[in-house]
């Protein structure tokens, strides 16, 4: 039986009152690390995708983001795509989808956003890490 995952990366666990989470970037501060995320007390942040590509049992890993409206096109494709391997029973497939969380980063909307191009991107570039499903 196949699964997919649909990982929603912003950085922070912001459900629980804005806890360091393993994505948080270096630097950026949480209740959990209020001097920022510091390597070498909390370790790095780490890369999901480029992770999993390394398994076997992965088949499809793609990260996308919602900052605009071409990307959140880009998400559905590989939504889809990673929905259309679960029923056809390829393997692990994972969308890792870079989003804002305003309240626990403190900013608006436009300022979150601004964020994820920034600051995220640069730590989780953009695309599809593994691509072995059927088409």
């Amino acid at each position: 039986m196949a699964i997919y995952v649909i990982f929603i990366n912003n950085a922070i666990y912001g459900m629980t009152g804005g806890q360091m989470a393993p994505t948080t970037l270096v630097g950026q501060v949480a209740t959990t690390a209020p001097k920022g995320r510091d390597p070498k007390l909390q370790g790095w942040p780490i890369n999901m995708c480029e992770m999993l590509a390394q398994i076997t049992g992965s088949k499809y890993l793609a990260r996308v983001a919602l900052d605009t409206p071409q990307n959140v096109l880009k998400a559905k494709q590989c939504i889809k795509k990673a929905f259309e391997n679960q029923v056809n029973n390829v393997g692990f497939s994972m969308v890792e989808v870079l989003s804002q969380c305003p309240t626990n980063w403190h900013a608006n909307v436009e300022q979150a956003l601004e964020f994820v191009r920034t600051k995220m991107m640069p730590q989780y570039p953009l695309g599809v890490f593994k691509d072995e499903g059927a088409n």
